[in-house]
């Protein structure tokens, strides 16, 4: 996906034109009761997902493009076509916008079929051959064959999703625009249903927006991501560069992260983490504008060497367990007072437990400079 300027800054982002060769361009500010959305981005054919919190904006930004909700100034840009543009007065309704939209409870059309509901999608000038035609083959990629006679009452969860899915592509949209749609279904099927919408989309030839708060979910589906909060886009570029260096401790959270310390700049290559009561050494270089340092819960070693650098002795508060991995709650420097005087959640494997839980007391952990994430 093309860049966008400054994080949260106050004003529109100045995209550069040229950005407005991109498949999709936005540019838009919209004022809410609660909060205003103001966001600028550009997407090409990769899916981009849109990541955040509940009340970030990810589905306003979705209606904002389906000509669902109007934005309250800005411009939309499609394949370059002008969907709207406050200033130049246009606003395209959404029958005209050739864009897809999959919300999340599906919306299917409870007394029209299966076959009915995909072939709401299509252009209505064509012949009725043409459209039996173009439903079968809906039903027949999204493995739905037989079950055109079908009402919505009558099918599965993740049923009723793919009929969605294919009355949204049927009209072979120039965008995709999807909404939480794993949200309904349970975990099994959530996953199958994932596999198959990767594959969907891999054969889908326009721009894809998904939107989730799952971000291992955005992490498989989408190669590019944009962070919002707040209305506000905080991070945006490829999902490696988001998890490997996330801007700010929220989007760090986003991505899964458990440990941050304030942090102290105390020289370009040592900070102080003022909540872990220690100094650090790190590779990066460090800026004036650090303000936490983190580590993710995977990524600590525990080592019987303490003389190595960023390398201290710890005890263990408490433990929390899970299936296949074992959270240990770390207290640093001396034993814990009780359960919640911890500095550091640290994940392990069962097997990996299984070698450490009957050592003596003090552990050595080290925070690898390779792994320690530095934020504004």
């Amino acid at each position: 996906a093309g860049g966008a300027g400054e994080a949260g800054g106050e004003n529109l982002y100045t995209l550069d034109s040229s950005f407005e060769s991109a498949r999709l361009f936005v540019n838009i500010e919209k004022i809410l009761p609660s909060f205003d959305l103001k966001v600028a981005f550009t997407s090409d054919e990769q899916p981009l997902g849109l990541l955040g919190s509940s009340g970030a904006g990810k589905s306003m930004i979705l209606r904002c493009l389906a000509g669902i909700e109007t934005p309250s100034s800005g411009r939309i840009v499609l394949n370059d076509r002008v969907l709207f543009d406050s200033e130049q007065g246009i606003n395209l309704p959404s029958r005209d916008r050739r864009i897809g939209f999959l919300v999340q409870n599906y919306a299917l059309f409870p007394h029209l079929s299966v076959a009915q509901n995909i072939a709401f999608g299509l252009p209505k000038k064509l012949s009725a051959g043409s459209i039996r035609v173009q439903v079968e083959e809906q039903l027949l990629a999204m493995q739905l064959q037989g079950l055109g006679d079908r009402y919505p009452h009558q099918l599965s969860g993740g049923q009723q999703q793919r009929v969605a899915l294919a009355r949204a592509l049927a009209s072979q949209p120039e965008a995709l625009l999807l909404d939480e749609p794993f949200s309904a279904l349970d975990t099994h099927l959530r996953s199958q249903l994932e596999q198959q919408m990767t594959e969907t989309l891999a054969d889908y030839q326009g721009v894809t927006l998904f939107v989730t708060h799952n971000m291992e979910e955005a992490y498989r589906i989408c190669p590019n991501l944009l962070v919002l909060e707040h209305g506000r886009a905080v991070h945006h570029g490829s999902k490696y560069d988001i998890f490997q260096h996330p801007a700010t401790v929220s989007v760090a959270q986003l991505t899964g992260c458990k440990n941050f310390s304030r942090a102290v700049l105390q020289s370009s290559q040592k900070v102080e983490a003022i909540d872990w009561g220690c100094t650090l050494q790190v590779i990066e270089p460090v800026t004036s504008e650090l303000s936490h340092v983190g580590i993710r819960a995977h990524q600590f070693i525990f080592t019987n060497d303490s003389s190595q650098e960023n390398t201290f002795p710890c005890w263990i508060v408490r433990t929390s367990e899970t299936p296949h991995r074992m959270t240990l709650f770390l207290k640093l420097h001396s034993a814990g007072k009780n359960s919640q005087d911890y500095h550091l959640q640290a994940e392990v494997f069962k097997e990996k437990w299984a070698t450490m839980k009957d050592q003596p007391f003090p552990w050595y952990v080290r925070l690898d400079p390779l792994r320690l994430i530095l934020m504004e």
